[in-house]
């Protein structure tokens, strides 16, 4: 079989647009509501998506402006995803817990249990905390710093596939007839003592079906770069445009040597936004029905946010970008891109907010099946991805349309699917399973 891309249907409540909740054809209550999630689950899986991806954050926003946004209340990824793969037999399920406010054993657990209850289709993606309201509901008065995040984050991967080895794959025996629940000798104690954490383990759950759930990351900085060379298996990253995405993904394939790994051990999946239309006309209209009900200064809030936790609020709406400080709390790559695309363009603040409104700085698509295979089908083959990470603008809809349009499409083309390969996450993204260092 020739390369194929994989798709990862990037899970936001009501859609990936920030006013994609005052859409007519969208439920309000989104967040919580699990009916919502079980049909987008079930459209990616007869669509042959390889996963379904939930990012988190472990604080509400609370400024003025947060009350005209959708973005107050949803499920904690986990249970959602756990629940989900109750009615889901092959797509994936990648979850987002920040390395920054939680423990490394609770996650390993939490990881674990998700692979034993899907069959072995979880993904971790491990991240770092962007945002600054954070650290205040974890006991602290200031986010922890950029430098001092990625140490701990490389720690926190340390321990938790340390803990997922705790015992080999045939350790547990469970013989009645002679009492041996486990084989003692094949269970290993990590016994960690680091810089940031002591961990003795093991983990009280047995090795899951994977080995080890698939470590994802979406960090594009240089020290958000190397650790994705050294750590990741998947890799979600935002880039505008084909110079960009080609230069990223040699620079991070060509990383991996010095740690004893290969090309295909990594998949990278920029995200990109699409808007499907039977013709172009009628997907730019689509677009621009969301773009008329952003509020300038809900994009704007929306814009600090994703600059790295800044507010923007005293700056005139049709004023340029203000020169701002590198964000030690934020994401720094995501900071020097939206910067530049205000720079490139000569934008006024309102209209960089408006701009990302939909995308977040992601690669946008507004068009035909056949006009965004042709994008995604470029990108591919010519050494930018290895798949994509799709935000539609709003949900259901938006995803029905991808499924329904660009799917059928790229499968046209030969370049996805058209059965699942394997049943587990590993197997339908084309990554080996990983031994057992202990054994």
């Amino acid at each position: 079989m020739s390369r194929q891309l994989k798709l990862g249907a990037f899970l936001m409540a009501t859609g990936h647009h920030v006013a994609a909740w005052r859409h007519p054809d969208v439920p309000a209550n989104a967040g919580l509501d699990f009916a919502h999630y079980k049909r987008l689950a079930q459209i990616a899986e007869a669509a042959k998506f390889d996963t379904l991806f939930v990012a988190d954050s472990v604080a509400a926003p609370t400024q003025d402006i947060a009350s005209r946004m959708a973005r107050s209340d949803h499920f904690e990824p986990l249970t959602l995803l756990s629940a989900l793969s109750a009615v889901t037999e092959h797509i994936g399920l990648i979850a987002t817990a920040t390395t920054s406010y939680n423990e490394p054993y609770h996650v390993a657990r939490k990881f674990a249990s998700l692979d034993h209850l899907s069959g072995g289709r979880a993904g971790w993606n491990l991240v770092t905390s962007d945002n600054a309201a954070e650290a205040q509901n974890f006991g602290r008065d200031e986010h922890i710093g950029h430098a001092e995040r990625y140490s701990r984050a490389r720690e926190f991967h340390q321990v938790v596939t340390g803990l997922w080895d705790s015992w080999q794959d045939d350790a547990f025996i469970r013989d009645k007839a002679s009492g041996a629940y486990y084989d003692p000798e094949k269970l290993h104690v990590l016994d960690h003592v680091g810089e940031h954490f002591r961990v003795k383990g093991p983990l009280n759950v047995a090795r899951s079906p994977q080995g080890q759930p698939v470590i994802v990351q979406a960090g594009s900085s240089e020290t958000g770069r190397e650790l994705a060379a050294q750590t990741a298996e998947v890799v979600f990253t935002a880039q505008t445009s084909l110079a960009s995405a080609q230069a990223f993904y040699a620079d991070l394939k060509g990383r991996l040597p010095k740690y004893g790994r290969s090309a295909d051990s990594l998949k990278i999946m920029p995200g990109v936004f699409v808007v499907v239309g039977q013709t172009e006309a009628e997907a730019q209209e689509k677009c621009e029905t969301f773009q008329q009900l952003v509020e300038p200064e809900v994009g704007v809030a929306l814009l600090g946010r994703m600059l790295g936790n800044f507010d923007l609020s005293k700056y005139p709406l049709d004023g340029p970008l203000p020169e701002l400080p590198l964000t030690d709390s934020g994401q720094q790559s995501r900071q020097k891109l939206l910067t530049e695309l205000a720079g490139r363009e000569h934008l006024t603040l309102a209209e960089l907010g408006r701009r990302i409104a939909g995308g977040r700085g992601h690669y946008s698509v507004v068009g035909t099946p056949a006009q965004i295979a042709d994008r995604l089908q470029e990108w591919f083959e010519q050494g930018a991805a290895d798949g994509f990470n799709v935000l539609v603008p709003h949900l259901p809809g938006g995803l029905e349309d991808f499924a329904n349009g660009v799917v059928p499409e790229l499968q046209r083309r030969g370049l996805f699917r058209t059965e699942y390969e394997g049943r587990t996450l590993r197997q339908n993204l084309g990554l080996a399973r990983p031994g057992n260092r202990f054994a």
